[in-house]
């Protein structure tokens, strides 16, 4: 994988038990299956690359699943279907099963601004990690995109936090695809339309990451606060500490007399 995700992801792997092996970050995804390329070149039948970007089980894994779980959970009332692309297999394998459903219904693709090749830009580094690979994938069909929406980095980034601040502790590309739902349903001829989102990511995945520095920050710096014993148990303490000296006290005074 590229340096330049998160160390969550790096640790994740690790501790599943796995070879990691990172690539430069200037190259991107592009980087990284090239050099898992080499890999499988190297290792021969020992290997076996997945391609994630180019693998038809991927798009029908969603057409199966995905796309009907939506359907039912919507109860068939579902005008927008939109996500970020990664792999590109959600958005087409969930679109081509909904459109199957509701022909009129519109699927759109959403991607960093920093690299919008979806929409005909060039490639290049953003913050959005698990979508802009930099290349339309494979398995990412285009005739079935009905629009594309260009989120940036850092209002990603803020709608994320946003997120999780009201209970949904999600990634980057997820604040990506909420930014652009809202945005698509603030257009003209939008009110009323049920608009479905897709979350695929986790928060915990970025603690370490510009999403949440300043809260990493703050909480590095943060010191234990005081205790304060309950001010019953301290009256309590201090009836006993007075009646424990006035025993003391009354006890010393009849030694005194007994030598009198």
């Amino acid at each position: 994988m590229p340096e330049s995700m998160s160390l969550e992801r790096r640790v994740l792997f690790l501790a599943l038990g796995a070879k990691l092996v990172l690539t430069p970050a200037g190259m991107g995804m592009n980087g990284a299956i090239k050099k898992a390329e080499n890999i499988v070149e190297k290792l021969g039948k020992k290997a076996k690359m997945l391609q994630q970007f180019n693998n038809p089980d991927n798009v029908a894994a969603h057409m199966a699943t995905t796309g009907p779980e939506v359907w039912e959970q919507t109860d068939g009332k579902i005008d927008v279907f939109l996500g970020g692309v990664g792999t590109g297999g959600t958005l087409t394998g969930t679109s081509k099963f909904l459109k199957t459903k509701n022909a009129k219904l519109l699927a759109i693709a959403v991607e960093p601004e920093e690299s919008a090749v979806l929409s005909g830009g060039k490639p290049g580094p953003h913050k959005i990690q698990g979508i802009g690979a930099g290349f339309i994938p494979g398995n990412c069909d285009m005739s079935i995109v009905d629009d594309v929406v260009k989120v940036t980095g850092p209002v990603a980034m803020e709608m994320a936090r946003r997120l999780g601040a009201q209970g949904i502790l999600c990634g980057i590309s997820s604040g990506a695809a909420v930014t652009a739902a809202l945005e698509v349903g603030n257009r003209p001829g939008m009110a009323g339309k049920r608009i479905v989102a897709v979350i695929p990511s986790f928060g915990e995945r970025y603690l370490s990451t510009a999403l949440f520095q300043p809260l990493l920050e703050n909480a590095q710096n943060q010191k234990a606060d005081e205790i304060q014993e309950d001010i019953r148990a301290i009256y309590i303490k201090q009836l006993k500490q007075t009646a424990d000296e006035n025993y003391a006290q009354v006890k010393a005074a009849s030694k005194v007399d007994k030598k009198k």
